[in-house]
C-alpha cells in the first residue's frame, strides 16, 4: 500500500460527509495520486491567523474534518489550561455556520459554556443531515455576525476564548477559523503553537461528536447574539458616539458581506441620510458583482460609487465581509478618489488626538504596524502623545493595546495599512467602529468647504510629506525568500550595512535575527522570529524607510517603503528611488526569477 494510500484510508476513518468521502474514494479509483497528495499529504496549517484555505476534501483544505480537528486542539488545549467557556460567531460564508456548530459541539463535550452568537433554533442543513439525533428548526432565520463582535463578546461574558468562522476578503470558495484568547485578542506566540500540537494530539474524533444537534440541546449552548448586539451598540453610544446630527448624504455597502444589519442598528443612535447600495447590501457568499470581494480591490466600489452619482452624494463608504475593515472614497471637483489605509489612517490619527483632551496626551499612545505609515511618529513628536510601532498584523497590535492600557495608558486608536482600524472598544479592527468615526470626522471637517485632500495636505504640511511605495515580488517556490534574505545579509561586514546605494543607514532592525540598532546589547523590541524573514531600515536623514518581509500564506516577498519629504513629490521621488535600489541590489528578478508588482 502506498503511503497515499494509507492516507485515504486515515481520512475515511475520520470522515463522516458522503459527499467528501466518495471525492476522495473516486480519486483513488481514478489512480489521480497526484491530486490525492496535494489533497492529503500536507495539513492545513494552524497559525496565528488560525486556519485559512480553499473549502475542499483534503488533510490541506477547510472542511468538516480539519475544522473537527482545530476545534478538539483547540478546546483540550483550553481544557488544560483551565479554561471553561468560548464565544463562537459565524458569517454568511459557505459552510460558516456548520463549521460554527462542529465547534460548538466540540465544547459541550468538554462541559465548557458555549456563548454562541447564531441561532439554536435554526441549525444547518448538513448538521441536520449529518447527525444520529433529529432535529426540527424552529425558525428559518439566519443569525450572521461582523467578526469584532467575537472579542467584543469575550470580554463582555469573561470568557476564556472565542472563534470567528469567517475568510474576511478571500474568494469565494474560501473558509477560516480565526482564534481569539481570553483577553479579546488574536493568539499569538507561543499560544498559535501550543494550541497547533494540541490539534496535533486531537486527530481522532471524540466519541459522539458528530451528533451535533444532540449537543445543542444542552443548556450550555446560549444563544446571545441579541444580547451582544444591545451591548455592542449601547458601548458604541457611549464611547464613541460625540454628536448625532450628520447633515450630509452618503452611500454605504457591505460588500455582499454581513455589516449592514450591525451598521443600521449603530447608526440609528444618528440622524442621517444613508443611502445604501441596493445590489450588493444583502449578504450573498458568491460575491456576484464583483472579481474579489476585497474593497481595497480596484473596481469594488464601482456599484456603490453608481449609487452616489445617482443620488448627488459625495462619499461613498465601504466594509468588507465580515465587517472588520473598512474603506472611503471622496468626490472631488468631480473626480472620485479612494483613500489609501495609510491616508484613512492619517486623519482618523488627527480627528483623534484633536478630540483628545490636552492633559489626556502625555497618558496617550496611538499605534499601527511597522509596515504603516510613520506619520504618527511625526506627530506624536509635535502634540505630544506616545506612538508605537508593532509587527504585521492586528495580533500584534490589538495585544499591544490591551498591554498599555492594562498599565493604565489611554489607546484610542490604532491601525494598519491594509484598511484595519482600531477604536476603543475592542482589541482589533472592527469596520463598523470605524464607519460610525469616520462620518463624525466628516461632519466636523468636511460639511463646511474643506475637504478630505485639503485636510491631507495641511497635514502633510504641518508634519512632513510621507508617501508610499508598497508592492512584492511574486515567487516562482517559497524557498526563494531565505535565499535573497540569505544573499542580502552576505552582502555585508557585521550586522548592519553602512549604505544601501546612495544612502547611508540611519537605523537597522533584523527580526529574524532578533538585532536593533541603538537599543540595549542591539536585541529587539519586537519579539524576532528565526523561521521568518523580515527587515526594516531608515536611510538617510530619516529621508526613507523600508520593510521587507516574506509572506507567511503565499509565494511573495513583500517590500513596504515610505518616503519623507518637505513637499510630496519629494516623499514620492525618495520613496521610488528606494524601490529601484532595492530592486537592483538585493531582488534581482533576473536573477531570483521573481516577478516585481508595484502598487499604482
Amino acid at each position: 500500500m502506498s503511503q497515499i494510500d494509507e492516507l485515504v484510508e486515515q481520512w475515511l476513518a475520520i470522515d463522516i460527509n458522503p459527499q467528501s468521502r466518495n471525492e476522495i474514494t473516486q480519486l483513488q479509483k481514478q489512480g489521480k495520486y497526484d491530486v490525492l497528495e496535494k489533497k492529503l499529504s500536507k495539513r492545513i496549517a494552524f497559525g496565528t491567523a488560525g486556519l485559512r484555505s480553499s473549502m475542499e476534501s483534503g488533510f490541506a483544505h477547510m472542511n468538516d474534518v480539519t475544522v473537527l480537528q482545530a476545534a478538539q486542539g483547540l478546546i483540550d488545549y483550553l481544557d488544560k489550561k483551565g479554561g471553561n467557556s468560548i464565544v463562537i460567531g459565524y458569517d454568511h460564508r459557505y459552510h460558516s455556520q456548520r463549521f460554527a456548530e462542529l465547534t460548538a459541539s466540540v465544547a459541550v463535550l468538554r462541559n465548557f459554556t458555549v456563548y454562541y452568537l447564531g441561532s439554536k433554533d435554526t441549525l444547518s442543513p448538513e448538521t441536520i443531515q449529518l447527525s444520529n439525533t433529529p432535529w426540527e428548526n424552529k425558525s428559518e432565520e439566519k443569525s450572521f455576525v461582523h467578526t469584532p463582535l467575537v472579542p467584543f463578546a469575550i470580554d463582555h461574558f469573561k470568557a476564556s476564548a472565542g472563534v470567528m468562522v469567517t475568510a474576511s476578503h478571500n474568494p469565494a470558495n474560501d473558509n477560516g477559523y480565526k482564534v481569539y484568547y481570553g483577553n479579546g485578542c488574536q493568539i499569538i506566540p507561543p499560544v498559535d503553537h501550543d494550541i497547533a500540537q494540541s490539534i496535533e494530539n486531537n486527530l481522532k474524533p471524540w466519541d459522539g461528536v458528530w451528533d451535533v444537534t444532540k449537543h445543542f440541546s444542552s443548556d450550555l449552548v446560549h444563544s446571545v447574539k441579541p444580547e451582544i448586539t444591545q451591548s455592542y451598540v449601547k458601548a458604541v453610544e457611549d464611547k464613541l458616539i460625540k454628536t448625532q446630527d450628520l447633515d450630509f448624504k452618503f452611500v454605504y455597502t457591505p460588500v455582499h458581506g454581513v455589516g449592514l444589519e450591525i451598521f443600521e442598528k449603530v447608526l440609528s443612535k444618528f440622524n442621517s441620510n444613508m443611502i445604501i447600495t441596493d445590489s450588493q447590501k444583502n449578504p450573498d457568499p458568491s460575491f456576484p458583482t464583483v472579481k474579489f470581494p476585497n474593497p481595497e480591490e480596484k473596481g469594488a466600489l464601482d456599484e456603490a460609487i453608481k449609487t452616489a452619482d445617482a443620488n448627488g452624494a459625495e462619499l461613498v463608504i465601504a466594509n468588507d465581509p465580515d465587517a472588520d475593515r473598512f474603506t472611503v472614497s471622496v468626490k472631488v471637483n468631480g473626480k472620485w478618489t479612494q483613500l489609501t489605509g495609510n491616508e484613512i489612517g492619517f486623519l482618523f490619527a488627527q480627528y483623534v488626538i484633536e478630540t483628545t483632551p490636552a492633559d489626556q496626551l502625555s497618558n496617550t499612545y496611538l499605534l499601527n504596524s511597522t509596515v504603516s505609515s510613520q506619520i504618527l511618529s511625526s506627530m506624536a513628536q509635535k502634540e505630544g502623545f506616545h506612538f508605537q510601532d508593532t509587527l504585521t498584523g492586528f495580533k500584534w497590535i490589538g495585544n499591544k493595546g490591551n498591554d498599555l492600557k492594562n498599565q493604565g495608558f489611554n489607546v484610542p486608536f490604532g491601525y494598519e495599512e491594509a484598511i484595519g482600524f482600531m477604536f476603543d472598544l475592542v482589541n482589533d479592527k472592527d469596520g463598523i467602529t470605524a464607519a460610525i468615526t469616520w462620518l463624525q470626522l466628516y461632519q466636523k471637517w468636511f460639511t463646511g468647504g474643506e475637504n478630505a485632500l485639503d485636510k491631507l495636505k495641511s497635514g502633510y504640511e504641518k508634519y512632513g510629506y510621507f508617501k508610499e511605495c508598497n508592492g512584492y515580488y511574486k515567487l516562482a517556490d517559497l524557498s526563494t525568500t531565505d535565499e535573497i534574505f540569505s544573499q542580502i545579509r552576505s552582502s555585508f561586514e557585521g550586522d548592519q550595512p553602512k549604505t544601501i546605494g546612495s544612502f547611508t543607514v540611519k537605523y537597522w532592525r533584523d527580526l529574524t535575527l532578533g538585532y536593533e540598532t541603538g537599543t540595549k546589547d542591539n536585541k529587539s523590541i519586537l519579539p524576532s522570529d528565526p523561521t521568518s524573514q523580515m527587515i526594516t531600515a531608515i536611510l538617510g536623514e530619516d529621508q526613507v524607510r523600508f520593510t521587507c518581509r516574506g509572506s507567511g500564506t503565499e509565494p511573495k516577498l513583500k517590500v513596504y517603503i515610505e518616503g519623507k519629504g518637505s513637499t510630496e513629490q519629494e516623499a514620492i521621488d525618495v520613496a521610488h528611488e528606494c524601490w529601484e535600489i532595492l530592486k537592483q541590489q538585493w531582488f534581482k528578478p533576473e536573477i531570483f526569477n521573481v516577478t516585481e508588482v508595484l502598487n499604482q
